[in-house]
């Protein structure tokens, strides 16, 4: 008997139901605001993500010498490689690019709640748009996800931040600061003790009276973000692109979804503009459900035009974790239409029956191991089919089936030759006197 690899995880068809009614709803979001799906492999080149990251990210990769000697790793995102497609085609592809993929990546990392080494998210992006209404629409597909997935309002907080607020705060104190150590210091903010994250700032070149400055600056709400703009030009035309981005949802109806955040930093270095995290706003979902954000340098690291970009990527173990907390993921049992039993020689009938159901779009199984009328009826019973359609040796002497509801038990011989008929969804009530 062999076991998993830690932080690998199996899917029964239970959970599987459930998780592929995730997949269908928030693919589907994606697919009504034009986000086309594209797919990436598996494998990478290691130097693509030592690149972008630097030598230590090898510790966190799946990475091996493949038997052609090359250097590769398991995929750990889909940024890079979605760079290196936009990249390979750019002059050719119709701006903006809008994609959208689902698909699983690996991490070598420590297993916690809602998070696993191997590990599956659906990422959507659009390339080659600066516009506030590209943040905004970003932001509005995240909305409707949630949404559609059946939360309400009230089970989620999507913070809004801008990474150039964060720069431009920093560069406004007269001290040698490590803007990018420090971002990722606030990152951390609500992770540590405040004597840590003020340490954390100190180590950055701030001192400690800065450091608490610098802190408070960051509760800065939306009314007073004026203030935050008076300090340098920079500051300046970060807050108006963030007011720009917040007046834009107000037209894609998701405004009240967001609130200002400028202590949200997101901690990967790409991001350059306006960045986002959703959280349960209960706090039982320990970790942020998801993030995403601008990143208008991107294509240009990897050998491309200028281009600038936004996205998100929903982790699925995340959402699940949700879902559940907020009672709106689905009971992870199977569901099945109708399960067409057979007593006796009637394959040739009931295989008819099953396949006019199947053209009408429904999830129809029947018997192939040869089973007892009882194991068939503990079987559908097992598989949670709503109808059985009963074809007996007896019944076609009559040129009739049975059609048995399992909720109730109610029964009606049906006219063979009449079934399912004219009708989409066949039940009892159709047939009954």
């Amino acid at each position: 008997m062999y076991d998993r690899v830690k932080g690998f995880r199996d899917f029964y068809p239970e959970e599987m139901q459930a998780r592929r009614w995730a997949m269908d709803t928030i693919e589907a979001v994606a697919a009504r605001y034009g986000f086309r799906e594209i797919g990436t492999p598996a494998l990478e080149p290691t130097e693509m993500y030592v690149d972008k990251s630097g030598e230590e990210i090898v510790e966190e990769l799946y990475s091996f010498e493949d038997k052609g000697g090359r250097d590769v790793a398991l995929t750990p995102e889909l940024t890079p490689s979605v760079a290196r497609m936009v990249v390979a085609k750019q002059q050719a592809l119709s701006k903006p690019i809008k994609w959208v993929s689902t698909r699983p990546f690996w991490r070598y990392e420590q297993v916690q709640q809602g998070r696993f080494r191997e590990f599956y998210q659906t990422n959507v992006d659009i390339f080659g748009s600066a516009d506030p209404a590209a943040d905004a629409e970003i932001l509005a597909v995240a909305v409707d996800m949630l949404t559609e997935l059946g939360l309400s309002a009230e089970d989620f907080e999507i913070r809004v931040s801008h990474r150039d607020i964060l720069s431009g705060l920093l560069e406004s104190f007269d001290a040698e600061v490590d803007t990018r150590e420090a971002i990722r210091a606030v990152d951390k903010r609500a992770k540590v003790e405040r004597e840590e994250y003020l340490d954390a700032l100190y180590e950055t070149g701030l001192s400690y009276d800065q450091a608490e400055t610098f802190d408070e600056l960051l509760q800065t709400g939306e009314e007073d973000l004026e203030d935050l703009a008076e300090r340098t030009d920079d500051l300046r035309e970060a807050t108006e692109n963030l007011r720009a981005v917040l007046s834009a949802t107000e037209d894609f109806g998701v405004r009240e979804s967001l609130t200002l955040s400028l202590s949200t930093a997101r901690g990967l270095d790409y991001y350059t503009g306006v960045v986002f995290e959703c959280f349960d706003s209960t706090g039982s979902v320990s970790r942020s459900v998801f993030g995403g954000g601008r990143y208008d340098d991107l294509i240009e690291g990897f050998g491309g035009q200028p281009t600038p970009a936004v996205g998100f990527a929903p982790g699925h173990a995340t959402l699940q974790l949700l879902c559940e907390r907020a009672g709106v993921w689905p009971e992870e049992t199977l569901s099945t239409d109708y399960y067409v039993l057979q007593v006796g020689d009637t394959r040739a009938t009931a295989a008819r029956i099953a396949r006019d159901l199947r053209e009408r779009g429904h999830v129809v199984e029947t018997d192939v191991v040869d089973r007892s009328f009882g194991a068939q009826m503990g079987y559908a019973d097992g598989i949670n089919a709503e109808t059985v359609v009963i074809v007996g040796e007896q019944d076609l002497e009559n040129d009739e089936v049975t059609l048995k509801e399992m909720d109730d038990g109610e029964q009606v011989s049906v006219p063979v030759d009449a079934f399912p008929g004219e009708y989409d969804r066949p039940t009892y009530a159709d047939f009954a006197e």
